[in-house]
């Protein structure tokens, strides 16, 4: 199987005012090609933190991280803009999409900056809308749609660009459980079809579709075991 992610000895570590925070102590993980994984644990126990520096949103004080074969660990600002744009799809807790702009502009954002002619965005738009089950809202705005919707976009359009991993922060943290059940079954099927994920949630209920929940605490690496339901 392809390692995507290995990530060693890293920490992190904040100044705030005179004291030093270590959010991330020495973590080490290695996370394959189409695995399911959960990141769980209690606020402050470095979860988050963890999250933003697999996902390219912030560098470690120390330690290396490998992203599908490029260490990224010390990239530039830019250079971690462009990883980020081509290797991760990001889906949030607040859809993050752009209010005044249909379904379809939201999805093919991505594609955009990856510079791509707006008639091969529009096509790869509206076939990642199709994995979600969207074509029939692809010229609604975000305030036609339902809260599943509107997460459902957000997928769609973190699938656009073919990443090698989706990064989910708390996705189902905004919407009521009969449609978090939606979602996530949604995520399971995108999983099946071989897509790498990565889950950030504090709810035991949503960490049970992964394969494998990776539990922090303190800054350091609880337990990291395969999910056998």
């Amino acid at each position: 199987m392809k390692k995507i992610i290995s990530v060693s000895k890293i920490s992190r570590h904040f100044q705030v005012g005179k004291q030093v925070v270590k959010a991330l102590k020495s973590i080490s993980i290695s996370i394959n090609q189409n695995e399911y994984v959960s990141f769980m644990g209690p606020s402050g126990s470095g979860k988050s933190t963890l999250m933003n520096i697999v996902g390219c949103l912030d560098t470690p004080t120390g330690g290396e991280y490998v992203l599908n074969g490029k260490n990224v660990s010390s990239m530039s600002e830019s250079e971690l803009a462009d990883v980020r744009n081509k290797e991760i799809g990001f889906v949030f807790q607040t859809f993050n999409l752009l209010p005044r702009a249909s379904a379809l502009d939201n999805v093919a954002l991505p594609l955009v900056y990856a510079g791509y002619k707006k008639e091969i965005r529009d096509s790869m738009a509206m076939k990642a809308l199709k994995s979600v089950d969207l074509t029939n809202r692809a010229t609604h705005k975000p305030n036609e749609l339902s809260g599943g919707q509107r997460q459902r976009v957000a997928i769609a359009r973190a699938l656009v660009n073919k990443p090698s991993i989706i990064l989910a922060d708390e996705p189902t943290g905004n919407l009521d459980s009969k449609t978090s059940e939606g979602i996530m079954d949604l995520f399971s099927k995108l999983h099946d079809t071989g897509n790498t994920i990565i889950m950030v949630t504090h709810e035991n209920d949503i960490a049970a579709y992964s394969k494998r929940i990776v539990r922090l605490m303190d800054g350091n690496i609880e337990s990291d075991k395969k999910n056998l339901k």
